[in-house]
């Protein structure tokens, strides 16, 4: 009996440890996650459509080839906010000056209203297949979301965000309707047409669609707004590494999809929400089609205009050294930041409702995401050998690993100018 007794005191003691750990984590889990998934907006996810569309399978290596990239770009932030408690923006300014700030911060701006327009066109263009009005479906969520910013805590709004991304999943369901054939994804994930430049320059659209200049600003502010301490670095590096595994797995999953479907089928221009849910009802039926993308592209959206909102007001509210906390309602001293976060949303909303052909916009918006991610990766470099103590930094193998994927990326995101400007 005594024997049983040390056991059952081993056994509680040996769950409320783990116990521990579980509530430890699940106070760090978030940033990572919810910045991952509104990676996967409807603008990524329509890049992904068509990649597979085009290419097929031999997209999805370059897709695998992103996650390592983008987790190594992604870490840095975590080290950075947590370590030194200050946003991006702050850093810039602290580190740079207030000239270098202002630039970063403008352009960063101007980048997430584009960001914007495509978040509401996606929800718009989910809307507008069961036969809402965008006049009806905009307003509704722009509303919704300035709500959700007012209940003046960040543990909340995170949550919310995550809960929406979740519903991007529903494409699992389609993909296990249209059964890609295995050995096919084999061979194709072995054929890269590397000489082809029309498919080089769906990897740079790709690399474009992966690492936005938005996630950096949002990661490092959220998790200083989340207070979180130096000896949960490694646990939030682990929420980035499964948001990582996540997004791309999103992405490759649409790679699939649509090459399991329309890949050979036929020349197909898939540029809208309208254009995958119309050439997936071909092969899983009207109503699925529209249950399942409308589903996702939602979700995505949904969560990535609150990221992306999120982003451009902390980015230029550090700059401007405004209070910029989420965790304190609105008030005298924070009208602005919260002032700002509505204009983000209020204005690309008012352009998706009145403005038509959007075309030269989007061409504009992909141009300067192609300009601003050799500047923001620079500076995030440059921050991250500067601004952390030497116990911090990147060393070894990982830093000229990261180094020379980071040059590979901006090398793609200036290689995107030409083709936007029929340059090459």
């Amino acid at each position: 009996m005594e024997n049983d007794g040390i056991a059952i005191n081993h056994s509680m003691i040996n769950f409320k440890q783990a116990w521990q750990q579980v509530k430890e984590w699940a106070a760090v889990v978030g940033p990572g996650l919810i910045v991952m998934l509104a990676d996967t907006d409807a603008g990524c996810l329509i890049t992904a459509a068509q990649s597979g569309n085009q290419f097929g399978y031999s997209m999805v290596l370059p897709q695998i080839a992103l996650i390592p990239v983008l987790f190594m770009v992604q870490e840095i932030t975590v080290r950075l906010g947590i370590i030194t408690q200050k946003g991006h923006g702050e850093l810039i300014r602290k580190y740079f000056g207030k000239n270098w700030a202002y630039i970063s911060a403008i352009t960063l701006l101007i980048s997430v209203v584009g960001a914007m327009i495509t978040e509401f066109i996606g929800i718009a263009g989910v809307g507008e297949l069961f036969g809402i009005s965008r006049w009806i479906t905009i307003p509704i969520c722009t509303i919704t979301l300035i709500i959700v910013a007012l209940l003046g805590n960040y543990h909340r709004v995170e949550r919310i965000g995550i809960s929406f991304g979740i519903f991007e999943l529903m494409f699992i369901i389609g993909i296990i309707m249209v059964k890609p054939d295995t050995s096919q994804l084999v061979n194709g994930i072995m054929t890269v047409p590397i000489h082809d430049k029309s498919y080089i320059y769906m990897i740079a659209a790709n690399v474009g669609a992966v690492i936005m200049p938005w996630m950096i600003f949002y990661q490092q502010s959220a998790v200083t707004d989340k207070h979180l301490k130096p000896n949960m670095v490694k646990k939030e590096q682990s929420d980035t590494l499964a948001g990582t595994f996540i997004t791309q797995g999103i992405m490759i999953g649409f790679v699939i999809f649509f090459a399991a479907t329309t890949f050979n089928k036929g020349s197909v221009i898939l540029n809208t929400v309208s254009d995958l849910v119309n050439e997936m009802a071909l092969f899983i039926g009207p109503a699925a089609s529209k249950i399942i993308l409308g589903t996702s592209l939602l979700g995505g959206s949904l969560v990535a205009a609150i990221v992306v909102s999120l982003a451009g007001t902390w980015g230029m509210s550090e700059v401007l050294n405004w209070p910029h906390s989420l965790n304190e309602g609105l008030n005298k001293s924070n009208y602005g930041f919260y002032l700002m976060y509505a204009a983000i949303l209020v204005v690309p909303a008012i352009m998706v409702l009145f403005i038509k052909n959007m075309v030269e916009i989007a061409v504009s918006i992909e141009v300067l995401n192609a300009l601003m991610i050799p500047i923001v990766l620079g500076f995030l470099l440059l921050l991250e050998s500067r601004a952390l103590p030497e116990k911090y930094r990147m060393r070894g193998i990982y830093k000229y690993t990261v180094i020379i994927s980071s040059l590979v990326v901006m090398i793609f995101g200036i290689y995107m100018i030409g083709p936007s400007f029929n340059l090459w």
